[in-house]
């Protein structure tokens, strides 16, 4: 059976004008400004609203101990939330072969709704685990990896392990995610901050300063300068930092930058809120001040911040980030943002007018496909490929509310915003997921992507 958009308005990256679309097969095949109907298809009207490329997530965090989504319940909220692919981090443990680690994320993310990918967490150096890095390229599929800045004597590693990595990786053809705060310093004011008394929520922002993730993000493109690797450095949360990225772009050096939504709509005086509120907003880097804000949204419209994750890590807060309710040091990082991330860029980006509906398409499907091997398959709509769609209504509303949500976390960061814009259809390879709130998606259907290696073309 063939599927057929009609009287919609389609978007991507670099157009935007009135077609159908066909769908068989679960690729688009198709489009055009009338398609001919033949009696047994299914017809999706569209009725003016936007046709756009489902959202590519390339920053999750699902199925990871002490959280609460795993493959089922965070794709689910992807797939409400218009996402149709992510890409989710391992989680190894010290000694294990990340290839033996690989294998057991793909087994967890059997039962996911969406299409996936995998970044593997490094976190550690030994010629064993040089003589792994090619081969995820080569026969896993997986062509990046993250290296960490942060946490020491846990995924840290060192800036020579880093180089050493960062090679390896770019000579077999990936490129390499890094967590850019330096992690030592950090560590070291957390200590003062303790042994001071000052153990409130907000003090996770005080003790990691903006300076700190812009030192560290410039020594990590240096260093990939070094070694030869292109580099994406991940959740830009401030202007000091991305003004290292601009810095580097400009010496025609091969670095991307993402952040997130939070990073874009909230500030760090979320964590000064009572009654440890403030505690549901830790995460790392830190929310930081409402002038930052600007700078990253201005970095999206000039280009100099290519992706946004969701940087998704379902904590709870009862039993959850209230652990750290008498120690801002143990209240777990991250915060749950799958399922808003699409409506909440499009409100604040597109209907406040700080970028546009094109801008909006690459930075959501197309330049995360770009980057990370998958386009032209996923990030944009033309024949040959998949038929991962949302069909947009910008007329429509909807308020963001913990009681409605499909992620399984007790609280919503975004509680209460009302936002403009709503999905009304949710499109994977070609199948009918959601349709005006109801989600209609078998379990186990997602696939795993299988991602070519990076290339400047």
């Amino acid at each position: 059976m063939r599927t057929i958009i009609k009287n919609g308005i389609l978007v991507t990256s670099k157009a935007m004008y009135k077609a159908d679309v066909l769908i068989e097969q679960g690729i688009i095949t198709d489009i055009s400004e009338n398609i001919l109907l033949d009696t047994n298809d299914l017809v999706i009207n569209a009725n003016n609203q936007f046709i756009m490329p489902g959202a590519i997530d390339v920053h999750a965090h699902l199925a990871v101990p002490g959280t609460v989504d795993d493959f089922e319940s965070g794709t689910k909220a992807a797939a409400m939330g218009g996402l149709t692919s992510i890409i989710n981090f391992t989680n190894p443990t010290k000694g294990q072969s990340f290839l033996e680690n690989l294998r057991e994320w793909k087994d967890k993310a059997k039962c996911s709704y969406i299409d996936y990918g995998f970044h593997s967490i490094i976190n550690e150096c030994s010629e064993k685990v040089l003589a792994e890095i090619p081969k995820l390229a080569n026969e896993e599929g997986v062509t990046s990896i993250k290296l960490f800045m942060a946490y020491k004597n846990d995924v840290m590693v060192s800036d020579l392990d880093m180089y050493k990595l960062m090679k390896k990786a770019g000579e077999s053809g990936m490129i390499v995610n890094v967590h850019a705060e330096n992690g030592d310093v950090v560590d070291q004011l957390r200590k003062e901050a303790i042994s001071e008394g000052k153990t409130a929520p907000i003090y996770h922002a005080e003790t990691r300063p903006a300076s700190l993730e812009a030192e560290a993000t410039n020594r990590a493109i240096r260093i990939a300068e070094v070694a030869n690797t292109p580099v994406y450095i991940v959740h830009v949360s401030c202007s000091d930092a991305l003004q290292e990225v601009e810095r580097a772009k400009k010496r025609g050096r091969i670095v991307y930058a993402e952040t997130c939504p939070h990073y874009l709509v909230l500030d760090k005086s979320y964590l000064e809120l009572p009654d440890f509120e403030g505690g549901k907003y830790v995460c790392s880097p830190p929310l930081r001040d409402k002038q930052d804000q600007n700078s990253l949204w201005e970095g999206i419209r000039k280009g100099s911040i290519s992706t946004i994750g969701s940087d998704h890590s379902s904590l709870l807060f009862e039993g959850g980030k209230k652990i750290g309710f008498n120690n801002f040091t143990l209240i777990p990082n991250g915060l749950p943002s799958i399922e808003d991330i699409f409506h909440v860029v499009y409100h604040f980006g597109v209907h406040e007018d700080r970028i546009s509906l094109n801008k909006f398409v690459d930075i959501m499907s197309t330049s995360p496909a770009k980057i990370f091997g998958m386009y032209p398959r996923k990030g944009t709509l033309e024949i040959g490929s998949d038929a991962d769609i949302v069909i947009f209504d910008p007329s429509k509303s909807r308020v963001v509310s913990k009681k409605e949500q499909h992620q399984s976390t007790d609280y919503n960061i975004y509680e209460g915003l009302e936002l403009q814009g709503r999905i009304t259809h949710v499109l994977s390879r070609g199948d009918v997921i959601v349709k005006e709130n109801t989600f209609l998606g078998e379990i186990g259907r997602g696939k795993f992507i299988y991602r070519k290696k990076f290339t400047l073309n």
